[in-house]
């Protein structure tokens, strides 16, 4: 068996071969200390042959990231323009999703957000509704035609489609604040927002089908959890939320895509139950944090029927083999409940020892 269909056999509780080794990427950071040292040699501007590359080196199967991704935000976006410079060097910025942010250049950090072009219905009229249609300028016609081409044949991967985001990008777009108290000021607006990103999710999710894309996952973005939960409240979510991403998962399962993943950092406890129920069916990337997230309770609440990738404590790569062996022992038992692929929790960071990444797939390969 290749490693398509290892992988889609796992997530259906089907006989395999063996366990792909997964990954969720790397920080620019480490990237560039890599290139420095000499151990990465593509161009860093191409992130596709940076990959290959390190999949080759480390020991790598694949990342778990989609492979085609319509346009699913502002189109066109806001042009970037720096509003404020100072004495210190930083700036205060315009980002394309109109939030207005406090940036250094050359720190790599979550930027400090302390507005938004978003003030209530009259901006939502004029400067983001317009920008937010579902239209065929969303498709990148030669890349999903390439795809289509070759889906049949690919053994590396699954073919995975990229579903869009229901409320991440809301949340990129009036920032958290606003977000959060949007709900109390103008629900009206709060419920045509939210209809109006999900049609244009729906819609690219569409073509691309119709277009003869069958994807073996679609996948989700939304990163709407911290440490102590969602930033918003379940049962709005649930009312307002979960009626789209049931939609879309029905439009999928009737093209005979039935595993749809989601990418949520965080605490994703209380709203895991709605992505379940509506058909995202695979948890990702299950990140360990402070609140010890594990796929094991979420399988004795939820069954089978719950699926998931990641939940790989990436923080071990700056430590040393043992603490390497430890993890992989602690993940054994999961392995063993059968509809889970083990997978760095996020991007493997500055700090991660070249030596201790190699190891830990030979390793993976050895137990899995």
């Amino acid at each position: 068996m290749n490693v398509r269909e290892n992988t889609m056999a796992i997530l259906h509780y089907e006989p395999h071969d063996r366990f792909p080794v997964v990954h969720f990427g790397f920080w620019g950071e480490l990237l560039q200390q890599w290139r420095a040292e000499g151990r990465i040699e593509s161009d860093l501007r191409n992130y596709v042959e940076v990959r290959s590359e390190l999949e080759r080196k480390l020991g790598f199967d694949f990342e778990w990231v989609s492979q085609y991704y319509p346009q699913r935000s502002l189109l066109p976006g806001f042009a970037r323009e720096v509003l404020e410079t100072y004495p210190d060097g930083k700036k205060k910025i315009r980002n394309s999703s109109g939030l207005i942010e406090i940036i250094r250049d050359g720190v790599v950090s979550i930027p400090e957000t302390v507005g938004t072009v978003f003030s209530g219905r009259e901006a939502w009229e004029k400067e983001y509704k317009p920008r937010l249609r579902p239209s065929p300028e969303r498709q990148n016609f030669a890349a999903l035609d390439g795809l289509i081409a070759r889906q049949k044949e690919q053994t590396y991967r699954p073919v995975m489609l990229e579903a869009g985001s229901l409320i991440g990008i809301i949340r990129d777009m009036l920032g958290v604040e606003e977000l959060s108290y949007l709900y109390a000021d103008d629900e009206e607006l709060y419920r045509e927002i939210i209809d109006t990103v999900a049609e244009v999710q729906y819609d690219n999710v569409k073509t691309a089908l119709e277009r003869g894309l069958r994807p073996d996952v679609a996948h989700f973005w939304e990163d709407i959890c911290y440490k102590n939960g969602p930033l918003v409240t379940p049962a709005v979510f649930a009312e307002l939320v979960g009626p789209h991403y049931k939609r879309m998962t029905s439009l999928l399962k009737a093209y005979g895509c039935d595993i749809v993943s989601l990418d949520c950092d965080g605490c994703i406890d209380t709203l895991l139950p709605i992505w379940l129920e509506n058909g995202v069916n695979t948890m990702f990337p299950i990140e360990v944090g402070t609140w010890h997230a594990s796929i094991a309770p979420w399988r004795e609440k939820y069954g089978r029927e719950l699926r998931g990738v990641g939940g790989m404590n990436k923080n071990v790569f700056a430590m040393d083999y043992a603490a390497i062996d430890k993890e992989l022992e602690r993940l054994r038992p999961l392995v063993e409940l059968g509809g889970y692929i083990p997978c760095p929790d996020h991007r493997i960071p500055l700090g991660a020892k070249w030596e201790n990444i190699q190891y830990y797939c030979e390793r993976f390969r050895e137990i899995f």
